[in-house]
């Protein structure tokens, strides 16, 4: 059974997830990067601005799982297609911060992983932002201390980390537990397991000293714990159909879409021909990726974390619609959320428009699309 992602909390417990929504949204926007960073960026000789418009401001998370974005600005793919509009991008460590972003203006499109997307459409009662493409599926594991933890029995009575709480991964793990038929508090993460809520950044040191027993983690933060002696127990794709799941969407800010169609439009060329060279080119889209990863970070991943990790996410136009159906089912089954109004979330037009052109077949909004 697919593990369900979150979406939209409960009245009753609102506030108190508010409040370390808004900590980790303050801790960790990401600074604005250089807009040098690559010759390949560089706006050609004779370019002209669409619409007239200066420059569009692109966010996305600098990991693997947002590798069209990494590739596509470090082979300077988005600003091709952009002619003499500038592409100035963010880096971001958490979805709230991103979704603050969009809503503030700061960035006009962004990478994003789905629960963040749809709590941002939900609270803002389908004002704020559109889903306009699909971008990575899987990349998302079970990885454990070999020692202490031998099969998916024995994670019950064990620390085992999500990197926030009510973020995809977090999510989906509480109701992989609930599934087992074990019982956790979701707000505490006290229970037949501990859910200990951890940044990415530093769960393969809290690995390292014991402090968890394991984590389910998107790539390359699972990959970082399997060099430091982890197992992967359970790839997540496994518990879906066709094992795919989307892990980022392409969002974009409904103001900037009704304002800007044509930079949108340019923006998904970009995108869609990332995807393809990607594919084409699996080697130096790694590298490009690692390349990008570096200039944003100041730290390429070493070849033992980012082999592994690249091999396990597979890259998709598609925004796989029809999983968030699934995951609104699995929240209230759970008896963990309400029911979110997802009507109207997905906009494929102009997606749709461009994988025509670039003789690819249309992907499907599951009937949650623009009306």
């Amino acid at each position: 059974m697919p593990a369900y992602r979150s979406v939209l909390v409960r009245r009753g417990i609102a506030a108190a997830v508010a409040l370390p929504l808004l900590a980790l949204a303050a801790c960790s926007y990401g600074s604005d990067s250089k807009d040098d960073s690559s010759s390949k960026e560089n706006v050609a000789a004779g370019a002209k601005k669409i619409d007239g418009l200066d420059t569009v401001k692109i966010g996305y998370f600098g990991n693997l799982t947002h590798a069209t974005a990494l590739v596509g600005r470090q082979e300077g793919l988005f600003q091709k297609e952009l002619g003499a509009t500038k592409a100035k991008y963010s880096t971001f460590n958490a979805g709230p911060s991103e979704i603050e972003a969009l809503n503030s203006g700061s960035i006009d499109i962004g990478w994003i992983g789905p629960s963040p997307s749809i709590n941002g459409y939900t609270k803002s009662n389908g004002k704020n932002l559109r889903i306009i493409g699909g971008s990575a599926a899987g990349g998302v594991k079970l990885v454990v201390n070999p020692k202490k933890i031998k099969s998916l029995k024995d994670v019950k009575g064990k620390k085992i980390a999500t990197p926030q709480l009510g973020n995809t991964q977090d999510v989906a793990f509480l109701n992989w537990i609930a599934d087992q038929g074990w019982k956790v508090d979701a707000q505490s993460g006290k229970g037949d397991v501990s859910v200990v809520r951890t940044d990415n950044k530093i769960t393969p040191d809290a690995y390292k000293s014991g402090s968890i027993d394991g984590a389910w983690v998107p790539e390359p933060t699972a990959s970082k714990l399997v060099a430091e002696g982890g197992k992967v127990l359970l790839d997540e794709s496994s518990l879906w159909p066709d094992k795919k799941f989307v892990i980022t969407n392409i969002i974009v800010s409904q103001k900037f879409l009704k304002e800007h169609p044509k930079v949108v439009e340019a923006v998904l060329n970009g995108s869609v021909k990332t995807n393809a060279w990607i594919t084409a080119n699996p080697d130096k889209a790694k590298a490009a990726a690692n390349a990008q990863l570096k200039a944003d970070s100041g730290k390429a991943l070493p070849a033992e974390v980012l082999d592994p990790a690249w091999k396990s996410i597979q890259i998709t136009n598609d925004p796989l619609a029809s999983t968030l159906n699934t995951e609104a089912d699995h929240a209230v089954r759970a008896g963990l959320l309400e029911k979110p109004d997802l009507n109207g979330i997905y906009d494929l037009t102009l997606l749709n428009k461009v994988l025509k052109a670039q003789g690819e077949s249309a992907v499907d909004d599951a009937g949650l699309g623009v009306k």
